[in-house]
């Protein structure tokens, strides 16, 4: 059965209404043929991302943000690409910080997380963060993939009864080995000891529980990254996973006693014992993708963003317990580094954790998102001031984009508000017209432009592609400066002709940004390319077609008429400091004399 007429997403989509309605063929093998065929090219444009489910031990803070708008922006990459994709997020709220976090404010777990999951929940969706699942920890379908991983995992002899004895932090919920435990003083001044990786205090724990046989998946851990060097990105994490993997691995608590730990997925068959917390979390990445029932579609397509903060647990001991299991291991972790702010790590107890949403109203939602990815590198940690944010939106999006908007839209250029005729006389490809040699270099850089973009969204690298975007505006309001379109006669008609050119090839430069910009600034895309006559149907990635008309194809914008909202595309930010600051209101721009 072949639907050579077809497009892959209606292929798909004809298969699966078939198979739903019972439709049998006539001859059995051509059905099988079918179902293979039609089940490799769903998946083939299936896509699935995650963000790391969040703690709801305290409200959100700026690294909980940065990690949701790096997967939100690989989601809608991958939609303007023509992929199926689903995008996950949400809340862990099992184990023992959640259940000590509650006492303290007198509340009963499951009213606490609630409210904690909803502050996450709305921070995000406040954000445009455009997530097609938010998964919780505490609920029933999540409760049942837990118990059937962990049956899986005891029924091939991988969970044994042990007793563990070593080092625990609560606050990370995690344990360590004596090589990551250090000497440091409280406040108090009393000497304690304390996890050398976050500074966290660390106490002595022993007692009988669940050990899962981690020791025995060193070498596959190895193999894996070995046959894989991108599993881990960017490459210096992976190289810090495998340098993990040079000591001795041993075999991991999964469990706690019920006396200690009330708030989690009981063991099955043993309500004295608690699955451990992180067990428990990884689980949901399955949990949204239908596990343990039919997955693999999604899951073999995982790709998860997370802080370094938790690589160990999703480069060793996630994929460990996916081998125990007989399940893909994920295409990709990225991996992204912390937020400063003026120099110094976030800490309630200096008083300078940044709050997402009260600075998402102050410089915008998209302003914060532009911000974070612009300025945002993997590798490294990256500071985060007032000062900084108000610059750099102000000269790249205020100034340079939207000045460039603001320059080819008005009236006194461009009387008729259309999408002006390009004149190949005055602009030949053999370089005899009115362009200069400057010309013909932006032409071909934002020609190239969107496979520098693609290179560096796929790697998460969005820094470097916006790095890109912002060069080729910088170049193009060069353009329009150099060759002064205001100065022209609209009465000479080589003048008329040349105008028309030079408006033709700037606006065209503005489709291409705006297009490539719709994952990270979606609601200033939207304005631009809606201000740009530009239709929602042709902003995805087989629209990036630039300057046709000079590759002597037809442009289907020629000569249609511009949207109306001349707004400005994003307003100066003015302040002082930044303190209480607000975008100014937007207001048309003054007609260019």
């Amino acid at each position: 059965m072949k639907f050579p007429f077809l497009t892959l997403a209606r292929r798909c989509e004809t298969f699966y209404r078939f198979q739903q309605r019972g439709v049998l063929l006539a001859d059995q093998r051509l059905w099988s043929s079918a179902l293979k065929h039609s089940s490799q090219l769903c998946k083939d444009k299936s896509f699935y991302i995650t963000t790391p489910i969040f703690y709801v031990n305290a409200s959100p803070h700026l690294g909980h943000l940065y990690s949701a708008v790096i997967a939100d922006c690989l989601h809608r990459w991958k939609l303007m690409q023509g992929f199926d994709s689903r995008f996950a997020t949400g809340t862990d709220e099992h184990g023992l910080k959640i259940q000590q976090a509650a006492e303290a404010v007198g509340k009963d777990p499951l009213t606490f997380c609630t409210e904690v999951s909803e502050r996450f929940r709305n921070l995000f969706s406040s954000c445009n963060i455009s997530f097609t699942d938010y998964i919780r920890t505490t609920e029933q379908r999540h409760r049942q993939a837990v118990e059937h991983f962990w049956s899986v995992l005891w029924n091939k002899g991988l969970i044994y009864k042990g007793s563990y004895e070593g080092w625990y932090s609560t606050q990370d919920e995690s344990f360590l080995m004596p090589s990551q435990v250090g000497e440091a003083l409280d406040p108090s001044g009393k000497e304690v000891k304390v996890s050398l990786e976050s500074g966290h205090k660390v106490e002595w724990m022993k007692e009988e529980n669940y050990m899962f046989r981690l020791s025995i998946f060193r070498s596959r851990l190895l193999d894996w990254l070995v046959k894989n060097p991108g599993a881990v990105q960017p490459q210096r994490f992976q190289q810090a996973v495998v340098q993990w993997l040079q000591e001795d691995l041993p075999d991991l608590s999964v469990s706690r006693q019920r006396s200690r730990l009330q708030w989690g997925v009981p063991v099955p068959g043993d309500p004295e014992q608690t699955i451990y917390v992180w067990l428990d979390a990884l689980v949901n990445y399955l949990t949204v993708v239908g596990y343990p029932e039919i997955h693999e579609q999604w899951w073999s397509t995982a790709h998860h963003v997370i802080g370094k903060d938790i690589l160990k647990f999703h480069a060793i001991y996630w994929p460990a317990f996916l081998l125990g299991v007989g399940l893909p291991l994920p295409k990709v972790i990225h991996v992204h580094s912390h937020w400063t702010v003026e120099g110094r790590k976030m800490s309630k107890s200096l008083g300078n954790v940044v709050d997402p949403v009260e600075h998402s109203q102050m410089f915008t939602n998209d302003g914060m998102r532009y911000f974070l990815l612009r300025q945002g590198v993997p590798d490294s940690d990256c500071d985060y001031t007032h000062d900084k944010v108000i610059k750099l939106l102000n000269t790249e999006l205020a100034d340079s984009l939207g000045g460039l908007l603001n320059r080819c839209t008005a009236p006194a250029l461009n009387p008729a508000q259309v999408y002006p005729a390009f004149c190949s006389q005055a602009f030949p490809r053999d370089q005899r017209g009115r362009a200069v040699a400057e010309d013909y270099q932006m032409v071909a850089a934002v020609r190239s432009l969107p496979t520098v973009v693609e290179m560096h969204y796929e790697s998460i690298h969005v820094y470097k592609a916006l790095e890109a975007i912002s060069a080729c505006v910088r170049q193009t309001n060069r353009f329009i400066q150099h060759h002064a379109p205001w100065k022209l006669d609209r009465r000479d008609s080589k003048d008329r002709r040349w105008l028309d050119a030079i408006i033709h090839v700037s606006l065209e430069c503005l489709r291409i940004y705006g297009t490539l910009l719709q994952p990270v600034v979606p609601e200033i895309s939207n304005r631009l390319l809606t201000r740009l006559g530009v239709q929602p149907h042709e902003r995805s990635w087989k629209n990036l077609d630039f300057l046709q008309r000079y590759h002597g194809t037809d442009c289907p914008f020629e000569g249609r008429l511009l949207g109306l909202d001349s707004r400005l595309l994003f307003s100066r930010l003015e302040g002082p400091n930044g303190d209480k600051l607000k975008p100014k209101k937007s207001k048309k721009p003054a007609c260019l004399k």
